[in-house]
């Protein structure tokens, strides 16, 4: 992750290769030079017990790479079926878009970019499960 940068909010948290680290009362900027560093926003993080939809899953798989919990060569082949997978349920113009942005952060090596997208996933997917149950 060479040259990433951290826009923290007061008292916001972040995990940086294992250390969680808290942001002081005012905003603040990190600039992160260290390659291959794990790095998650612990707002973003998904807690294991909340991992039980498709999505979800996928989110918490992605984040498994960002912490270095998992390894990212290990991860690529299953993120990018799951994706696929997920690019027959969502063929609204929105998901495709994110899920796009999805594979080729993947592709990229960019596992941040693609939580981003996943996680932008979330809401569409709480409404088809919605609708599904009524």
């Amino acid at each position: 992750m060479s040259g990433l940068v951290l826009k923290l909010g007061p008292k916001e948290r972040v995990l940086i290769n294992g250390a969680v680290i808290e942001n002081g009362d005012r905003r603040s900027r990190l600039s992160i030079i260290t390659p291959n560093a794990h790095i998650l926003r612990l707002r973003d993080a998904i807690h294991p017990d909340e991992a039980q939809t498709p999505v979800r899953r996928m989110c918490y798989a992605t984040q498994l790479v960002l912490t270095g919990d998992a390894q990212a060569l290990d991860m690529r082949q299953q993120l990018l079926r799951n994706i696929e997978e997920l690019s027959r349920i969502l063929t609204d113009a929105d998901s495709r878009k994110l899920l796009t942005s999805a594979t080729d952060a993947v592709l990229d090596g960019q596992f941040y970019h693609c939580l981003k997208a996943l996680r932008a996933l979330i809401p569409r997917e709480d409404r088809l499960l919605a609708a599904g149950r009524s």
